[in-house]
């Protein structure tokens, strides 16, 4: 493992030798910050996982009131479609639920937390549909709500 560990600490140094382009010694300097271990407390955790939970109750019963529990009012969700970005109000998504009830579930993949900002990815399945979906939230007040979602059907 110390070995592993140093071979890739030397590898930055080496990268940056060889080439004094400003761009690669950014990208660099970004993917080994990227790399720091961020710390979720069971309180944020809990706060942000009670949004995502009903944002999938919501599809569960078909009901978009609850969905809007989640989300703040000027929310969006975005998506590509045909090779093309789609952007819309939440709105869209409240539609979709009042549609009619899915058997839904998902899967927390990962959570990155800045004091009151977040960033959430799961794993969703709604009916047969599987999404992979990333949301931004912010903590508004003692809540945690949700102001983008962007997805990828799978």
């Amino acid at each position: 493992m110390k070995k592993t560990i140093l071979i890739l600490s030397l590898l930055p140094v080496a990268f940056l030798s060889c080439n004094n382009s400003t761009t690669e010694k950014q990208v660099t300097n970004n993917q080994i910050k990227n790399e720091k271990n961020m710390q979720v407390t069971e309180e944020q955790k809990k706060g942000i996982l009670h949004a995502i939970d009903l944002y999938i109750e919501a599809g569960n019963k078909g009901d978009g009131k609850i969905a809007k529990e989640a989300f703040v009012t000027t929310a969006t969700v975005s998506w590509v479609e045909n090779g093309k970005l789609k952007s819309s109000p939440i709105q869209v998504l409240y539609d979709f639920f009042d549609q009619g009830a899915l058997e839904s579930s998902y899967e927390l993949t990962s959570i990155n937390i800045a004091e009151d900002i977040a960033t959430v990815r799961i794993e969703s399945q709604f009916g047969t549909a599987k999404f992979a979906d990333m949301f931004a939230m912010v903590k508004d007040g003692d809540k945690w709500k949700i102001v983008s979602k962007v997805y990828h059907a799978k």
